[in-house]
């Protein structure tokens, strides 16, 4: 076999070499060829796969998977969990003009939709364009109604709190004021985020004198609201496609599907189930509490 003669130094500093191994735009050619023939080949191809089923895995395990928070659809019909007779639903402006007459005579399963629970505030200076109006003809229509305020982690406790009662006025008959918190900083440690936790808490409490529900998934508060003080608090329990709650500890409400329908509300919903009786529910109100 004819040996190929190999390249001088001065060869390849000329212009017809550089012709030969770059683009016309001056930029090299990559060999992909050779760079897989090399030894260490196999492995950078052992390593991309691995990296790929690892973000498959975690992609399935935190959204698709059934014990994980939130992935519409992907397990057919809306199940509806045996056993409760009080339902109701979550909104925000993403569920747009509501047409609440065809609302309220609607029913989940044969039973009443009896409670809402609506979007405020988030952080400390956004608020729920659709709020004002949610807030107002859920009343007008004769639901027991709740205001939740959505945690950031960009903003103080104490600024998100005072924004919260600023834009928040909750009556009597409301449901207790609601914080939805589904992240914590990764700058700061676990007893630090419960302390920021509890600082909007007793806030919020001292001026309607009820303890605040805390909205979260069930792994999150396994993982981060753990802590003896939080277990004085209502609990509402996000936790989608499964027959029952994994949570273990006290809920009083339950998200179990992001993919309801209901009539008057255009796309899909939240629905929720109260853990206990209407009486029950009606006793959970700002000044109906023992």
């Amino acid at each position: 076999m004819r040996r190929k003669k190999p390249v001088s130094r001065r060869y390849a500093s000329s212009k017809n070499y550089r012709r030969k191994t770059h683009n016309r735009h001056g930029l090299a050619f990559f060999d992909f060829k050779s760079f897989f023939k090399r030894k260490n080949g196999k492995a950078w191809v052992f390593g991309g796969v691995v990296v790929i089923a690892l973000y498959i895995w975690a992609f399935w395990y935190f959204f698709v998977g059934p014990t994980g928070f939130r992935w519409r659809a992907l397990f057919g019909d809306t199940n509806y969990p045996a056993g409760y007779e009080i339902h109701g639903i979550d909104i925000s402006h993403y569920q747009g003009t509501i047409d609440w007459d065809k609302l309220r005579d609607s029913n989940i399963e044969g039973y009443p939709l009896r409670f809402v629970m609506i979007k405020s505030t988030e952080g400390s200076s956004r608020t729920d364009n659709k709020f004002k109006e949610n807030f107002r003809q859920a009343r007008e229509h004769g639901l027991i109604r709740g205001a939740y305020h959505f945690w950031s982690n960009k903003s103080s406790a104490r600024d998100q709190a005072y924004f919260f009662l600023k834009q928040v006025r909750l009556e009597n008959g409301d449901l207790p004021p609601v914080l939805d918190v589904e992240h914590k900083p990764q700058d700061r440690n676990v007893e630090d985020f419960q302390r920021d936790i509890l600082t909007w808490l007793h806030i919020v409490e001292d001026k309607y004198h009820v303890k605040p529900i805390i909205y979260t998934y069930y792994k999150f508060k396994e993982n981060y609201l753990d802590a003896p003080v939080f277990d004085d608090y209502p609990y509402w329990i996000a936790h989608y496609y499964v027959d029952k709650v994994e949570y273990k500890g006290t809920w009083h409400f339950w998200q179990h599907t992001d993919a309801g329908k209901l009539p008057g509300i255009k796309g899909y919903v939240d629905f929720n189930i109260f853990n206990g009786s209407f009486y029950a529910l009606k006793k959970l109100t700002i000044a109906n509490q023992d």
